[in-house]
């Protein structure tokens, strides 16, 4: 319908209250969709996170990164952009994939 789309992404969010969230996301590329791991009851600090979902998958496919790989970037991204104040993420990339990795969801300065 759209054949000049190679990417369609989106985040998902189920606000259970203003201060917990679900967050997962998913990628359409290459003909299949990727989804990333769903993290439940998120507890978040600042409700952004679309803008940082966007930069992390944005990255990961400049770096040549599968679009599985990209949504798991760019969910792990989002997710620890809400644990901050503001809209602007002062995570590194070693905390996104550590995040990635499974550890947990808060910035550890």
């Amino acid at each position: 319908m759209f054949p000049n789309f190679q990417v369609v992404a989106t985040t998902l969010r189920k606000a259970t209250t203003a201060s917990r969230n679900d967050w997962g996301a998913i990628v359409y590329a290459g003909g299949s969709f990727h989804e990333a791991p769903l993290r439940e009851n998120l507890e978040i600090f600042d409700r952004v996170g679309g803008d940082s979902f966007a930069s992390g998958l944005v990255y990961a496919f400049l770096a040549g990164k599968s679009p599985e790989d990209a949504v798991r970037y760019g969910a792990a991204h989002g997710a620890l952009a809400m644990t901050t104040p503001g809209d602007t993420s002062m995570v590194t990339l070693k905390e996104v994939e550590a995040l990635m990795k499974g550890k947990g969801a808060r910035v550890i300065r």
